[in-house]
């Protein structure tokens, strides 16, 4: 996307409608178009008094195989793949209708909701954007899983994922902002393991999932009979879900990131401590503007529960 300096938002309203992977039910819609500064917001029009949710990490009530916002008693689930959509898309500001408690899975990517807004193109407006410029590295460990994030002067995303399976094994994915395409990454799959499945039913997850949005494996290998997308599929959805989970920021980060067997937990305790010891700063300038001073002057190291 070009000119990648100031805020967007969608040029016109894009409908969607499909199922929810945990929930199982149907799901309409409405992507709108939003003033500057305005962010993305869900807009529940089920409930009565139509609540918003702004996606902000401060808003993530669970993160339990997805990641879920909400505020008083309502609620949205599953909201990773779109929001990497969106952050590919280079959108800042839209309303998000929706009348059901999670955000239809599509195919179990990001690609078809960025293909869709791409196709209805994007309206740049006049405010600048800003980004949270990482001033010191944090460290997030919860057992074996590490999630680290240093300075830098860009934002990228490298994440491991090592799984006894024959099919996955260890494999590392790595997004590095204008060097890696979208396209590389934004159409694998979330996956899961057959085993798993009725598990999952029996706490009311995964009422919505089949061949055709989630990547399934035995024992030995995939069962979709098109096979996977990539050798690495895995890796690089773990790279498309921390990227999701990371624009609840609100903004752009300038930070390196690596993650190892990381998940939707540690990606929220993450993100917190990288505002907590960030500056906001207006992107393009040649001395970047802080308007806001870092909470916490020494780094941390925290080990999620």
């Amino acid at each position: 996307m070009k000119n990648l300096l100031t805020q967007s938002t969608i040029a016109k309203p894009l409908e969607w409608t499909g199922i929810g992977l945990h929930s199982g039910r149907p799901v309409h819609m409405r992507l709108l178009p939003a003033g500057a500064q305005s962010g993305i917001r869900f807009v529940r029009t089920d409930l009565s008094g139509r609540p918003e949710i702004a996606c902000k990490v401060e808003n993530v009530t669970h993160t339990q195989m997805a990641t879920t916002l909400g505020v008083g008693k309502a609620s949205v689930s599953t909201v990773e793949h779109l929001m990497c959509a969106l952050f590919a898309a280079g959108i800042d500001n839209l309303r998000i209708e929706i009348d059901a408690p999670e955000v239809p899975i599509s195919d179990g990517s990001s690609i078809e909701f960025f293909n869709a807004v791409r196709e209805i193109g994007v309206e740049r407006q006049l405010k600048p954007r800003q980004a949270y410029r990482l001033l010191q590295a944090v460290r997030v460990t919860s057992g074996e899983s590490v999630a680290v994030a240093e300075p830098g002067d860009g934002f990228s995303v490298e994440a491991t994922v090592e799984f006894p399976h024959p099919v996955i094994g260890r494999q590392s994915f790595s997004y590095v902002a204008g060097q890696t395409s979208f396209e590389s990454f934004l159409s694998a799959r979330t996956f899961g393991f057959l085993k798993e499945v009725e598990a999952l039913k029996r706490m009311g997850l995964a009422q919505g999932g089949s061949l055709d949005n989630a990547v399934v494996l035995d024992d030995q290998s995939v069962l979709n009979p098109g096979g996977l997308r990539f050798s690495d599929e895995f890796a690089r959805h773990k790279v498309l879900d921390a990227i999701g989970d990371l624009a609840l920021a609100g903004h752009s980060i300038l930070a390196k990131v690596s993650l190892h067997r990381s998940g939707h937990e540690l990606h929220r305790q993450l993100l917190r401590e990288i505002l907590a010891n960030s500056e906001l700063v207006e992107m393009g300038q040649s001395q970047a503007v802080s308007v806001r001073a870092p909470l916490f002057k020494k780094a941390r190291r925290v080990a999620v529960s």
